[in-house]
C-alpha cells in the first residue's frame, strides 16, 4: 500500500513559480468531502455538532469551510477564542476547552457566550468569583483515571493526564453547581488520542452515556449534551486503514438508543471535537532537497525543518514521504532526511527507504494538515512558512503568507536597533 498525494510533480513546478517551498498547501476538496461525511454520519441526532479543534490548526480560511458544513469551535486560549469571533463564531458556536485558564480567559469566553467547559473541581468556585455568577450552561471534562482498553489492547493511560473531574468530583461538582443555579449541563471526555479504530467513540459513549444516566437520578442535573471530544484519529502509515466516520457514527446511535432512549434521555445532544480527523490528511508540506550528506549515513537535507513540522522532532513521529516524479521508482536507498537545525533530533525521517533523491526533487511529507503548521515555532531564527489551498477548481490561494524577519523581529520594537528593520 502507498499513499497517494492530492498534488503532483507538475502542479508544484508551476506553484513555485510565484511560492517558493517550502509550504503547507490543503486540499480544499478532501476537507469539504470529509466535513460532509461528518455532518451525515452524525445526522441522526438532532442537535448534534462538530466543535473543529482550533489547536489543530488555526487558518480562518480552513475553519469557514468547515463552518459552512455546520461546524463550530472549540477552543483552549484567548487569542483562539479571539479568531473565533473575528470569524463570526460567537455563542453556542464555541466551546471552550481549557486547562490551567486565566482569570481574564474565562472572562473573555463568557462574554462571548461560549459553553465553558472547566477542566478541574476546582474551577468552579474560580469561576464564579471570576465572573461574579455560573452561567446556566456549564459543562465538566470527566477523567475516569486507570488505562483505556479497546479489543487490540490499551490505547492511552487517562490516568497519567493532567486533564478532568475524577468521578467522585463530577457528581458533587453537579450538586454544587446546581445549586448555584446551572440549569443546563454537559459531559466532556476525552481519554484517547488518534485512535485508529471505529470501536473508540462507541466505547467511549458508552462510558459516557451511563454516566450521564447516573448524574442525572443522582444529582437532578438536566444533562443537555455529551462532548465526546477528539480521539479519532488517521493513519500515518500506508499500512493501516482509514477510521470510517459513518461507522463510527452508527456505533454511537446504536450505544445511544441502547442506554439514553430507555433513560428518558434521547434529546441529549451529541457533540465532537475533532482537530487531526477534520484536517490531519487534507494538509501536506512541500520541500525541496538541496543537499545531500555522505558519513556515517546518507542524508538528504531539505529547505523545511522542524519548525515547519515539528512531530517527528517531538515525538519521533511517522509521516510519510512521497517523492514527486518517482511515485513509481523502486525504494532502494535508505536516508536520514533532515532539516537545518542544529538539533540532531531535527529529522523528518530516520533509515526511511525511499526512491534515490537528487538535488532539486520534491518532496511532499503527507498528513500535516492538523498539528503542523499550528506547532511551529521560531528556533534558530527560522520563520514559518506559507499556507496555501489548493481550491476545488485546481487554482491556489494564499491563505498565509511565509514570515519575513521582519515579523520575527518585531517584537524587539523596545530596542532602537530594530525599529526600522522593515524600511
Amino acid at each position: 500500500m502507498n499513499k497517494v498525494p492530492f498534488v503532483n510533480k507538475e502542479q508544484i513546478e508551476e506553484i513555485v513559480k510565484t511560492y517558493p517551498t517550502p509550504f503547507h498547501i490543503y486540499d480544499e476538496k478532501g476537507i469539504r468531502a470529509n466535513a460532509q461525511a461528518v455532518k451525515e454520519a452524525f445526522a441522526w441526532n438532532k442537535g448534534f455538532k462538530e466543535y473543529f479543534a482550533v489547536k489543530a490548526n488555526p487558518n480562518p480560511f480552513l475553519i469557514q469551510i468547515l463552518r459552512e458544513y455546520g461546524c463550530g469551535c472549540d477552543c483552549s486560549s484567548m487569542t483562539e477564542l479571539m479568531l473565533s469571533k473575528a470569524i463570526g463564531a460567537t455563542g453556542a458556536d464555541i466551546m471552550f476547552s481549557s486547562n490551567d485558564t486565566p482569570a481574564e480567559e474565562f472572562v473573555y469566553a463568557n462574554e462571548l457566550g461560549a459553553t465553558i467547559n472547566l477542566d478541574d473541581f476546582t474551577h468552579i468556585e474560580f469561576l464564579e468569583k471570576t465572573i461574579g455568577k455560573l452561567p446556566e450552561t456549564l459543562s465538566c471534562r470527566y477523567n475516569p483515571g486507570g488505562v483505556f482498553k479497546m479489543s487490540n489492547g490499551i490505547m492511552d493511560n487517562p490516568g497519567d493526564s493532567k486533564y478532568g473531574f475524577t468521578t467522585e468530583q463530577l457528581f458533587e461538582g453537579f450538586k454544587i453547581m446546581k445549586e448555584k443555579g446551572v440549569k443546563n449541563f454537559g459531559i466532556h471526555s476525552f481519554l484517547a488520542s488518534n485512535t485508529v479504530t471505529n470501536e473508540y467513540y462507541p466505547m467511549l459513549a458508552k462510558q459516557l452515556f451511563e454516566l450521564a444516566v447516573k448524574l442525572r437520578d443522582e444529582t437532578g442535573a438536566n444533562i443537555t449534551f455529551i462532548n465526546l471530544s477528539g480521539g479519532v484519529g488517521i493513519p500515518y502509515t500506508p499500512d493501516k486503514e482509514p477510521n470510517d466516520i459513518r461507522a463510527i457514527g452508527e456505533g454511537v446511535r446504536k450505544v445511544y438508543e441502547e442506554i439514553l432512549v430507555p433513560a428518558g434521555m434521547g434529546d441529549v445532544a451529541i457533540y465532537t471535537e475533532m482537530g487531526r480527523f477534520m484536517m490531519g490528511p487534507y494538509g501536506a508540506l512541500v520541500t525541496k532537497a538541496i543537499h545531500e550528506k555522505h558519513t556515517h549515513k546518507e542524508y538528504i537535507g531539505v529547505d523545511a525543518c522542524a519548525v515547519n513540522l515539528m512531530r517527528p522532532a517531538m515525538y519521533g513521529a511517522y509521516h510519510h514521504i512521497t517523492v514527486l516524479g518517482k511515485e513509481d521508482a523502486e525504494c532502494n536507498c535508505k536516508y536520514d532526511v533532515t532539516g537545518s537545525l542544529c538539533e540532531n533530533n531535527d529529522k523528518f525521517a530516520i533509515d526511511r527507504m525511499l526512491p534515490q533523491i537528487d538535488k532539486g526533487d520534491y518532496l511532499v511529507i503527507h498528513d500535516t494538515g492538523a498539528h503542523g503548521f499550528a506547532m511551529g515555532y521560531n528556533y534558530n531564527g527560522k520563520l514559518k512558512s506559507a499556507e496555501l489551498l489548493l481550491q476545488e477548481d485546481g487554482g491556489v490561494k494564499l491563505i498565509r503568507r511565509a514570515e519575513q524577519p521582519k515579523d520575527y523581529f518585531a517584537t524587539l520594537d523596545c530596542f532602537d536597533i530594530f525599529k526600522d528593520l522593515d524600511k
